[in-house]
């Protein structure tokens, strides 16, 4: 291994590492570290002290300073050809299955997911990019030493997107100057690095998906971030692009200044529905009058959830970029032919709706939900998209982005949300991060929102449906009585094989903590195994 000043790997060497962590590659994350590192803590205690207003009972607003900004007359950059159709895309983690049967399973679109759906071990980080190094030499095809199963990727797959952790996540394998570097820098850094100038030279786009932003100001540092690593691999300005996930409460107020930071490198926004709702109860968990009810009643196309979809819609095609639809998280119920239309018609109608909204494309997290989407978006969206279609009748007011989903706190929804976190967070400790839940593909953000609304139902004292209070002790009886459902459920042996004592622990203390914590998955990180993969 080449040394580079400054720079220590404090992750074990596996096979085929050496090909990431190049000497050139480490200086090329260094120099990215050293740029920008200090904004992107100074950015996140901004929001730590946006967080104490809120606390004190400030409510989010559209900034009155940017407001020449929303007033303006100005379109992001044209948008790349291979980026034109985006009518469905499908999410998912980097391991190389799901790369070869994403790429493969005709949507137009792949994310290929380094956050929510991956679990951040230093195998599952690494191994990712060595398969995604693979997929632009054209040798990610391989075969499955257990089936026996061969993968191989068609022609004309889907166009890749690569969605780099979030700004608050370090890497603490890859140490800088002593410190460690930032998640999403590394996973940026390391994929651009290898690949950006093999895609350019393929005419086509080094795309990504960026995830968690709170702030126009947050954009901005991601498009400084583009402009140096384009101008360090001499690449032309504006040749890199992303497409920017709104799914934080504070970012869904400053929509178009975060289109307007990254102009020349910006295609358009996503709506991160689940997430949102995470977002939502965290950043006014404190204030009574924003108490949720059940998760499963906080729908799309209603309360806050509708609202901020249509400004979604309105704001990014005024501008000349994409809205983006939600996530489908269905996956077929197997040996259940009713259930299994029933879940499917329900994906039919949320895709529906959003293709009547304006929106340009959508999200699924299995293969079989691809045509099922695809016959939407094609019968309801003939063009490549709908950019045009500029909604000037949708109003929304900060009233109608606040608006809570009426609806019941229960006993059921308090104990899904105990039993679908402590296992989502078993599995992340694993090393996995895309889990199979009770018919729902699952990601970070569901173990977010269901130790979310237990916090804040707990802080509150809230009311349940049966007149019941929710207490700490009705939550340690309702956690104890769950472990026992999902022990029968998996089995007394896979139970014990598990980590869930260390799951439900962590679940305990952050819902019964003072304070909420910003993010589960950063305790969680130090719990990981630096080996375990099992993406």
């Amino acid at each position: 291994m080449a040394r580079v000043e400054g720079v220590e790997i404090r992750g074990p060497m596996g096979p085929r590492y050496e090909e990431i962590l190049t000497g050139e590659a480490l200086a090329f994350l260094a120099d990215l570290h050293r740029r920008f590192d200090a904004t992107r803590h100074s950015l996140l205690e901004a929001r730590a002290q946006r967080q104490a207003r809120f606390d004190r009972g400030e409510l989010p607003d559209f900034l009155p300073e940017t407001a020449s900004i929303r007033s303006g007359d100005w379109k992001v950059a044209p948008i790349p050809a291979d980026l034109q159709d985006r009518r469905v895309e499908i999410t998912g983690p980097v391991d190389r299955k799901m790369i070869v049967n994403a790429l493969n399973s005709g949507a137009r679109m792949f994310m290929a997911d380094f956050e929510d759906a991956s679990s951040p071990t230093w195998a599952n980080m690494i191994g990712g990019q060595i398969n995604l190094k693979d997929r632009w030499a054209d040798r990610i095809d391989f075969t499955d030493p257990t089936s026996g199963k061969a993968y191989k990727v068609k022609e004309n797959p889907a166009t890749l997107i690569v969605r780099p952790r979030g700004w608050h996540l370090p890497e603490n394998h890859l140490v800088v100057d002593g410190k460690p570097i930032s998640g999403g820098l590394f996973d940026f850094g390391l994929y651009v690095f290898h690949n950006a100038r093999a895609i350019v030279q393929r005419g086509l786009t080094p795309a990504f998906y960026l995830p968690k932003l709170e702030s126009h100001r947050e954009a901005r540092l991601w498009n400084e971030v583009f402009v140096r690593a384009q101008e360090a691999l001499g690449i032309a300005r504006g040749t890199m692009k992303a497409t920017i996930l709104i799914e934080t409460l504070p970012a869904a107020f400053e929509m178009e200044e975060i289109l307007y930071e990254m102009k020349d490198h910006i295609v358009g926004l996503n709506c991160g529905r689940w997430d949102y709702i995470f977002s939502f109860i965290k950043r006014l968990g404190k204030n009574h009058r924003f108490l949720t009810p059940d998760r499963s009643a906080m729908v799309m196309g209603k309360a806050f959830l509708g609202a901020y979809s249509l400004l979604v819609i309105k704001t990014c095609h005024k501008r000349g970029a994409f809205a983006m639809g939600g996530m489908a998280a269905q996956i077929p119920v197997k040996g259940d032919p009713a259930a299994n239309e029933a879940a499917f018609a329900r994906v039919r109608a949320d895709k529906e709706r959003e293709a009547g909204d304006g929106h340009d494309g959508t999200w699924v997290a299995h293969p079989d939900l691809v045509p099922v989407a695809m016959e939407v978006f094609d019968r309801l969206m003939p063009s490549h998209n709908q950019v045009n279609r500029l909604r000037d009748d949708v109003s929304v007011s900060r009233e109608q982005m606040l608006e809570v989903h009426p609806g019941q706190r229960t006993e059921a929804g308090l104990k899904e949300n105990i039993r679908v976190g402590v296992q989502y967070i078993e599995a992340w400790l694993r090393g996995r991060g895309a889990v199979p839940l009770y018919n729902l593909m699952e990601d970070a953000a569901t173990a977010e929102i269901s130790r979310a609304q237990v916090w804040q139902w707990l802080h509150h004292g809230a009311d349940l449906a049966d007149g019941r209070t929710v207490t700490p002790d009705l939550f340690r009886q309702a956690m104890a009585d769950e472990m026992e459902r999902v022990r029968a459920a998996i089995g007394a042996e896979a139970y014990d094989a598990g980590r869930f004592p260390e799951a439900i622990r962590l679940f305990e203390e952050m819902s019964l903590s003072a304070d909420f914590a910003e993010f589960l998955t950063l305790p969680a990180y130090g719990l990981l195994d630096d080996s375990a993969s099992a993406e």
